[in-house]
């Protein structure tokens, strides 16, 4: 088992899982600097589709194009969530009607089982820093950039009482995916919510 925290991006064979290369290093940065959580200075990129995959408490993918598992990579999310991880899967387009959003959501679905909204008060918004409105919104959303909403909720597939797969609309994958040193310029980190997604996946 690895004992140190790994930020662990899911490379999936479909799409392009490696469109916010930036992201890691970020929440990395964020977990060292608020947690006391041990973490590995630097993320791993590992297939779905290997059973190495297995070795992770939490998996992180994201991509603008279509989101298909193979039967190795659903195989493999489905085993890595019966084990107690989770799979954070962040719709990079910020949008509802794309294709990654169209495809992911009925992927989550053949795999799992269907999405529901997660209501905002759940324990996530509080795992470390507490988020009273639920998910904090992305400067696209506020811009009115893309479907010109803002998204109320995060979906979620539950495994018992715990979240077992995490989907996003609100493309955090762009909102984070800079490089740690830019957070000097920003008045409040953008980070924070997704040291609470860690901090959450670690502790459940």
């Amino acid at each position: 088992m690895i004992s140190d925290f790994v930020f662990c991006t899911g490379r999936y064979e479909s799409g392009d899982w490696d469109s916010a290369p930036s992201l890691p290093a970020n929440l990395i940065d964020s977990v060292a600097r608020y947690t006391g959580i041990a973490v590995a200075p630097s993320g791993a990129i590992v297939p779905v589709g290997s059973e190495a995959i297995l070795e992770y408490p939490l998996v992180y993918m994201t991509g603008h194009l279509p989101f298909r598992f193979t039967d190795a990579e659903r195989r493999n999310a489905r085993t890595l969530v019966e084990r107690g991880g989770m799979i954070f899967i962040d719709d990079h387009n910020h949008d509802i009607g794309g294709v990654f959003h169209k495809t992911a959501m009925e992927e989550i679905t053949r795999s799992f089982s269907q999405p529901k909204d997660l209501p905002n008060d759940h324990a996530i918004y509080r795992s470390f820093f507490k988020f009273d409105d639920g998910p904090p919104a992305t400067s696209h959303e506020l811009n009115g950039w893309g479907d010109n909403l803002v998204h109320k909720n995060l979906q979620a597939v539950l495994h018992g009482d715990r979240i077992a797969v995490l989907y996003s609309s609100k493309d955090y994958s762009s909102e984070w995916n800079y490089h740690p040193d830019s957070k000097r310029f920003s008045t409040v980190d953008n980070t924070r919510f997704g040291v609470n997604i860690i901090v959450y996946a670690l502790t459940r």
